[in-house]
């Protein structure tokens, strides 16, 4: 009998996944409780799909696909909203939807070409860690999501005074998005390695294309 793929159980996760990203999405504007929950929840799940494909041995490429694409959408409504709460810096958020949209969709599109079994295949040290090692992929995600929901916060407030510097109080959000910089700027050197090793591939692929067609 005929797998059906989309009803795996680790890809049923992922459609939950969207449910919750899409509620997060109605209430971001103006209902930061409701979205922080919806999103964070959302983004949790992403760890139990994993786990359950590679358990119940249900892994696929559209599994892979639904993953990596609901993660790029729920980060870049996100940034799309940061660009309406501090117009100021809205050219950055666009670079970073660009680097983040840009990056991944090439990395995957390389991946299909050279005909990896897996988008977290790669021959570069650095990403080869990126995906290998659990605790380093969790702490460049979370440490990520959680700089740009504690900019979200801070659109609100600052948050409850932690300590104060200079007679300067510093809100726990605040805190929070200084915490994760370094990890949230790490992820973007990352998305840059994704995006040159994934164009040199491609161009590799053009060349062996090329030589193939020639002979």
């Amino acid at each position: 009998m005929t797998e059906n793929v989309f009803l795996f159980v680790p890809n049923l996760i992922g459609y939950s996944r969207i449910i919750l990203a899409f509620v997060s999405f109605y209430y971001m504007a103006d209902s930061p409780v409701i979205f922080t929950v919806c999103y964070l929840l959302s983004a949790l799940l992403d760890a139990f799909d994993g786990h359950f494909a590679r358990l119940l041995s249900q892994t696929s490429k559209f599994g892979a696909m639904l993953d990596m694409l609901t993660d790029r959408c729920a980060t870049t409504c996100l940034m799309v909203m940061l660009s309406e709460f501090f117009p100021s810096y809205r050219i950055v958020f666009q670079f970073l939807i660009s680097l983040d949209i840009s990056s991944h969709w090439l990395h995957m599109y390389s991946s299909l070409i050279k005909g990896d079994q897996s988008h977290k295949i790669s021959t570069n040290f650095f990403l080869r860690l990126y995906y290998t090692s659990r605790p380093v992929l969790f702490i460049m995600c979370s440490g990520n999501e959680l700089f740009f929901v504690a900019l979200y916060f801070i659109h609100f407030s600052y948050g409850p005074t932690v300590f104060t510097v200079n007679n300067t109080p510093v809100g726990l959000w605040s805190l929070l998005a200084y915490i994760n910089f370094p990890i949230f700027f790490v992820k973007q050197l990352i998305s840059m390695l994704h995006l040159v090793t994934a164009s040199q591939d491609v161009v590799a692929y053009d060349v062996a294309e090329r030589r193939k067609s020639n002979s």
